[in-house]
């Protein structure tokens, strides 16, 4: 009889298939991508955007389209608004961003503002035409810089004190300095020559420029209304009036912004106003905690 021949070819093909797919399966691991997310990228991407539409701004400026510059400006005071709110929604705030931010912020509302308006009208006014242009950059870079090293100690500030710039902020003190230019754009449309001829004279974006600059490094308490709070009898007004507005600002934009440039002047005595009476409120409430304080218990016989 013939005994039955072992056959191992079987076991030892099985177990050269197994290290085949291990390492088969093995390629198909993906190697994990180390970077930050996307949600954070966001945030840096608006700011880069706004800084490109002040360059544009500059840019229309020197060929004399001075409409398309202001409006470039708006998209980069506007994409402004956006970003560090995006970036707190998203969780995305990073040290980069805030520094990036006050670049941005310094290109697009620091030299643009002036840009245009030596373009405007201060190109042909002589030797110190230029001044007031540098004095409102350098007013700007000093605000920005107050800014960022305030950032350390915003805790240690009084409560009330966190609804309140100290200074005009930088989106706001751009669009006071462009007031000639809103004003002469509207002139223009308008066909009111004598309104246009006389916003580009030099003396004119000299005076707000200087005005402007001084407002920026001021210790003035501004409004932030970032936690600004409206009372319940005048949020359907509030509402109206910007919706009201919005279709001003669409229908006749610069009219509207050279309106609400006078209107943000106006502003500013009842905001420093606000400040003092909230400081007193609440120097008042702690002079009674403190006399409750030192006030001693009675003593019992």
């Amino acid at each position: 009889m013939t005994q039955p021949s072992s056959s191992p070819s079987a076991p030892a093909q099985q177990t050269s298939e197994t290290p085949r797919r291990r390492r088969r399966l093995r390629r198909r691991v993906r190697s994990k991508i180390r970077g930050p997310s996307f949600n954070r990228l966001i945030p840096n991407i608006l700011t880069m955007l706004g800084l490109c539409g002040g360059l544009m701004g500059m840019r229309f400026a020197v060929d004399g389209r001075f409409q398309a510059a202001a409006v470039a400006l708006l998209i980069s005071a506007f994409i402004d608004g956006l970003d560090g709110r995006i970036a707190r929604l998203l969780r995305g705030s990073t040290r980069f961003g805030a520094e990036f931010d006050s670049l941005s912020d310094f290109l697009c509302f620091g030299v643009a503002p002036s840009f245009l308006l030596y373009f405007w009208a201060l190109k042909d006014g002589g030797r110190y035409a230029f001044l007031p242009c540098i004095m409102f950059t350098v007013c700007m870079a000093l605000r920005l810089a107050r800014f960022n090293a305030n950032l350390d100690g915003e805790h240690h500030q009084p409560k009330y004190a966190s609804n309140f710039f100290t200074g005009v902020p930088a989106p706001a003190g751009a669009g006071l300095a462009l007031f000639p230019l809103f004003l002469g754009l509207e002139a223009q449309k308008l066909g009111i020559d004598w309104l246009y001829r006389l916003t580009r004279l030099p003396w004119i974006p000299t005076l707000t420029l200087a005005s402007t600059g001084l407002l920026l490094v001021s210790t003035l308490p501004v409004w932030s209304f970032k936690n600004f709070k409206v009372p319940a009898q005048y949020v359907l007004p509030l509402m109206l009036g910007t919706g009201l507005y919005a279709v001003v600002l669409v229908a006749d934009p610069w009219a509207a912004l050279a309106a609400a440039g006078v209107i943000y002047v106006f502003l500013l005595p009842l905001s420093r106003l606000s400040f003092l009476r909230l400081k007193k409120a609440a120097e008042d409430l702690q002079t009674d905690e403190d006399d409750i304080e030192e006030t001693p218990a009675p003593s019992h016989s």
